[in-house]
């Protein structure tokens, strides 16, 4: 366990950036960043699940810090299960979004002088009239459920350790910046397959799509599964 406080700093860094290769993480933010057609929505998406993450994991910090005690085993295996539930829905969602004949549309925008493409989703009863906004509040409300997921209890346990508050509640900062840091970098490699099968295979485009989708239900569906065996409800 790091002693000086630099050492403790970095390490919580590092710890920030693994926690956003967590499985269930990428699973999540590649079924929002499939329906994203731009790099910089991608990156958007990212930030905000940081986002979230980081104001979930702040106000167990919070918890943490004042009592000096961790979250309970139990407390634990239910947020893990509500991330499962929440991964098959965002799965499902998707696959339905599909299944009702979703399309790729393409507009040509111009801001401030300079003219690019906005390829995106669209449903067939979705009205000329929509939204263009790079992203939605969904990333950051997903980031929020799985801010004690995951590598994050290792997080709190280290916090649990340290004595001062500052140093405590930069601790948390650091964490928080590497995964934000580490899921924008991760949904702009996730978004870029589905940008180029967009730009030219509407078929790959579904696939990988579907792909996503299916990913993300197998992931939470697997998730439940352990979080059940760990609980002993199966055997």
């Amino acid at each position: 366990m790091p002693t000086s406080p630099l050492a403790l700093l970095t390490f919580g860094f590092v710890l920030g950036l693994r926690h956003a290769l967590d499985v269930d993480h990428l699973a999540a933010v590649s079924t929002i960043v499939s329906v994203r057609r731009s790099v910089w929505g991608s990156s958007v998406v990212g930030a905000l699940w940081g986002l979230g993450h980081t104001a979930a994991l702040l106000a167990a910090s919070l918890v943490v810090i004042g009592m000096h005690a961790s979250i309970p085993p139990a407390v634990a295996q239910g947020l893990e299960l509500g991330v499962a539930v929440m991964l098959v829905v965002l799965g499902v969602r998707l696959l339905a979004t599909l299944g009702r004949g979703g399309r790729l549309h393409v507009h040509a925008h111009t801001h401030e002088g300079v003219a690019h493409v906005h390829p995106h989703l669209h449903l067939p009863a979705m009205q000329v009239n929509h939204d263009h906004a790079p992203a939605s509040r969904m990333p950051f409300w997903v980031g929020l459920v799985h801010g004690l997921a995951g590598s994050a209890a290792l997080m709190l346990a280290v916090l649990a350790t340290i004595r001062s508050t500052p140093l405590a509640l930069v601790y948390v900062a650091v964490f928080g910046c590497g995964s934000i840091g580490g899921m924008m970098a991760m949904s702009t490699l996730l978004s870029v397959p589905m940008v180029l099968a967009a730009g030219r295979f509407a078929r790959a485009e579904r696939v990988v799509r579907a792909g996503a989708a299916l990913a993300s239900v197998a992931v939470g569906l697997g998730l439940a599964w352990q979080i059940a065996v760990e609980a002993g409800l199966l055997v």
